[in-house]
């Protein structure tokens, strides 16, 4: 395997380096709220799965939905009351062009939601998930560990 050139002349033309900031858990959490697309990632019985899903922010949690019968219900059931099912969360934003951007890591314990006044308040987030067929299931993440990054150029030296 060939060793990863770091050196300038291995970036493309008119980039410069790139500065990375730590985000804390109030920006996670501003930059996470407009929903959209993010990856939920667990254990399934086959191994390590990463799945996109449409989310919505609500009340500092992460809100999604899927089918009853999918696999990844079946995988998150524990099949013990109470047990929590460890899962992670990611969200990003990339301009390729640029080579910029930001993403947000949110760890946590994945609960179905089964009551009916949770449900009926959930149901008017609008959370709709992309794939066809019926997505009954509300998954809720609650946050244990929230992380990020922001990766941009740095502020242009003002001329002076």
């Amino acid at each position: 395997m060939a060793k990863q050139q770091t050196d300038e002349s291995s970036r493309p033309p008119g980039t410069t380096e790139r500065a990375v900031e730590l985000l804390d858990e109030a920006e996670c959490l501003r930059l996470s709220a407009a929903g959209g697309v993010g990856r939920i990632g667990y254990t399934s019985r086959f191994g390590p799965v990463v799945l996109p899903v449409n989310y919505e922010l609500h009340e500092g949690t992460i809100v999604f939905r899927t089918g009853l019968h999918s696999s990844m219900v079946e995988d998150l059931h524990t099949g013990i009351a109470e047990a929590e099912y460890k899962v992670a969360f990611e969200i990003d934003q990339i301009r390729p062009a640029t080579q910029e951007g930001w993403s947000v890591l949110i760890q946590g314990s994945a609960h179905f939601v089964e009551s009916e006044a949770e449900l009926a308040s959930l149901a008017q987030l609008g959370v709709r998930a992309w794939a066809s067929g019926p997505k009954e299931q509300f998954i809720r993440i609650i946050p244990t560990h929230i992380t990020g990054r922001r990766i941009r150029r740095p502020p242009e030296p003002v001329a002076g």
